[in-house]
Order: C-alpha cells, then structure tokens, then sequence
C-alpha cells in the first residue's frame, strides 16, 4: 500500500492512507530516516494492541493468495504462521481444514475479515477457490499446490484461484500437503470439476517422452537397463514421468519397431 508519512516520534513514524483517515504506526527500524509528506510503500496489518502497524517488509503472502506458509504457534483458539512481517498471521480454530502442527506447512490462503477489520488466514480453501474449471483447456499447464488427500487421489490448488484432483493413478511420485509443483489439465468433466496430471497427456507429451527414450539409447550406445519392469523411483529419477507413462511409451517405440524389450534390458534397433 502507498502509505504518506504524517508524522515522527521518538519510537518511530505515523503514516495514514488517502482511502482510511486511521492511524498508522510504523516501529520497526528503517534504513534511512523518512521525511515527512514522504511517501513509502508498506504492508498493513493489526498489532498487538488492536492499532493498525505497518512494515516495510516483503509479506509472504498477500490478500487472496494461497501460499505454503509454516506454524510457528499454535494454541486453543488459533494457529499463527510466518508470513514474513513482525506479528505472524492467525488462522482462526475455525478457519482451520485441520488440526494445525506446529512446525508443519500448510496451503493458506489471506482475506479480509470484515466483522473484525483484520486480516486472517484459513486453510479452508473451498469458499474462497472455484471448482468450475470452464475457462481451462485440456494439456494446459498450471502451477498445483497439494492441499489435502481423498481416496481418489490429491486436491490441489490451481493457478491460485481453482480447486482441482489429481488421481492416484495419476501420481507418480508421492505427494504431501504443502507440495508445490507444475502439472497439466487432464480434463474438464461435465460438471465443471476439473482432473490435473503431472505430466502430459496430449501427443505432444507422448512424442517428447518417446524422443527422450531414444535419445537416451543413442547416449548409451543403444543400451538401457531401465525397462518397464523398473522401480517407479528409478524411472522418474531418469524421465521425471510415471511408470505407466514410461510402459506407454516403450510400447509405442516397441510396435514402430524402433527399440527390442526383453525382462533385462532395451535395445535401439538399428
């Protein structure tokens, strides 16, 4: 927020806002001294007595992000996370989707409580996020954030703004909550709920990953040990790409005649 200097104190500075005419208070130590009518951008919050502060600080997070944000405190009535600024951010008993650890990480996501003028965090991310993925198209790529674990499979945060799955089936690699990485749309389904991957789906993807294969033959004199009976650890260590995925792509390479398979190796056909 752009915030004008109104005043100095022995403690530190009073700034305020052309849109709100409370005060605020800056405390925390700047590098160079601020001269009144100067203005400077600052995060606001809720100090400790109630009275608006302000911090020069990047927050980690700002209103209507998710971010993976850590405990630092936990109590009866609230969890508080590191968000990078001087008083860390509550999440409320009933903003939380469960029970919070201190020490752990979680998805939160930052609003503005208008009943108490504050900002809260709340790992209850449904009645902020859309599950209606109509805007999506399959094979687009996203930015997932894990944030909770069904028997189907991983809920995720996509692009900060949409709640979607991604199925087992479709995991390669095990996830945790917290975790942050790339993915695909696989699909949106006709009622709007959307189905993520963590790699490609579409020929494009099939095509790299085949490529890949025999490129990694050719590098390793039309030998490789790694075939489709490998460790699902080993091959996404080497193709960063699930077993089933791998197997696909082996047959593909198998019926254009490209590569041999037997139960110990692969070999480039000439």
């Amino acid at each position: 927020n752009p915030l004008k200097v109104v005043g100095e104190f022995p403690f530190g500075y009073q700034l305020s806002h052309a849109d709100d005419d409370r005060s605020i208070v800056l405390t925390e130590e700047v590098e160079q001294p601020l001269a009144v009518d100067s203005e400077v951008q600052a995060m606001v919050y809720t100090g400790e007595n109630g009275q608006l502060a302000a911090s020069l600080a990047t927050p980690k997070i700002l209103a209507g992000e998710v971010k993976v944000l850590k405990a630092v405190g936990v109590t009866d009535f609230a969890a508080f996370f590191d968000w990078g600024l001087p008083r860390d951010l509550m999440v409320p008993r009933q903003n939380q989707a469960m029970p919070v650890n201190q020490g752990m990480v979680y998805p939160v996501y930052l609003y503005f409580d208008e009943p108490t003028g504050r900002l809260l965090g709340t790992t209850k991310l449904h009645p902020f996020l859309s599950e209606n993925g109509i805007y999506f198209k399959a094979g687009q790529e996203v930015e997932l954030i894990v944030c909770g674990q069904t028997d189907l499979g991983y809920k995720v945060v996509i692009n900060q703004t949409h709640l979607g799955l991604v199925f087992a089936s479709d995991a390669f690699k095990k996830l945790r909550i917290g975790d942050e990485t790339t993915g695909y749309i696989k699909q949106v389904r006709e009622d709007g709920k959307i189905d993520v991957a963590l790699q490609q789906v579409n020929a494009t993807g099939r095509d790299a990953l085949q490529q890949a294969i025999l490129d990694d033959l050719e590098a390793h004199g039309g030998f490789s040990t790694l075939t489709d009976k490998s460790p699902p650890e080993e091959i996404y260590a080497h193709f960063n790409v699930s077993k089933a995925a791998y197997k696909r792509a082996l047959g593909a390479l198998y019926k254009q005649q490209k590569i041999k398979l037997d139960k110990q190796k692969i070999t480039l056909v000439e």
